[in-house]
């Protein structure tokens, strides 16, 4: 009878500190926000997953994904490139320049003024390097996918996913009251 007691009690207790989290979310400690969790998570798999596969190819994180991008999209323009990668424009830029400086992209300036447009494209060499590196990033990261079942991994992508576009909409919306005002 005790027994019973105590486990309907445990069944009635969150595993979790977001299943019963109400709307204030009362009781959420720093360390279970939602931008504490992910931030540590991605911390984590950049040093344990990413960091070893673009070292291994001489390559740093950013290079890495600055490459990445450059392969993907064969040619961009250097602002877009800054919110493809998620970057600020300082490391973009200085990313730029060292890839630059191995012959992996090729950096061309439109225009004699400051504000001119840069064009950002990948050169052979960036792309044969694209084409080692890929299938190794292909596998870490498969490996981690793999780590959860086919249900979480839909339910995890699905709820990134539905984050990641609520955050653009919030910043989107944010940008046009900064526009009106002034």
């Amino acid at each position: 009878m005790q027994e019973d007691a105590l486990s309907e009690r445990s069944a009635a207790v969150p595993t979790d500190p977001w299943s019963g989290l109400n709307e204030s979310g009362d009781g959420l400690t720093v360390d279970n926000f939602i931008t504490t969790v992910m931030s540590q998570t991605v911390n984590a798999l950049r040093r344990v997953t990413t960091l070893p596969y673009a070292r291994r190819f001489g390559l740093t994180v950013s290079e890495w994904r600055i490459l990445a991008l450059m392969a993907h999209a064969r040619s961009m323009l250097f602002a877009e490139l800054v919110v493809q990668s998620t970057s600020d424009k300082a490391l973009v830029s200085r990313t730029l320049r060292l890839l630059e400086q191995r012959g992996l992209v090729l950096l061309e300036a439109e225009g004699p003024t400051p504000r001119k447009r840069l064009t950002c494209s990948i050169t052979p060499a960036g792309e044969a390097l694209h084409a080692q590196v890929i299938p190794v990033a292909r596998k870490a990261q498969a490996s981690l996918i793999q780590l959860m079942t086919p249900q979480e991994r839909r339910v995890m992508y699905a709820a990134l996913k539905r984050i990641h576009r609520q955050c653009l909409e919030v910043d989107a919306k944010s940008g046009e009251d900064r526009t009106a005002d002034d």
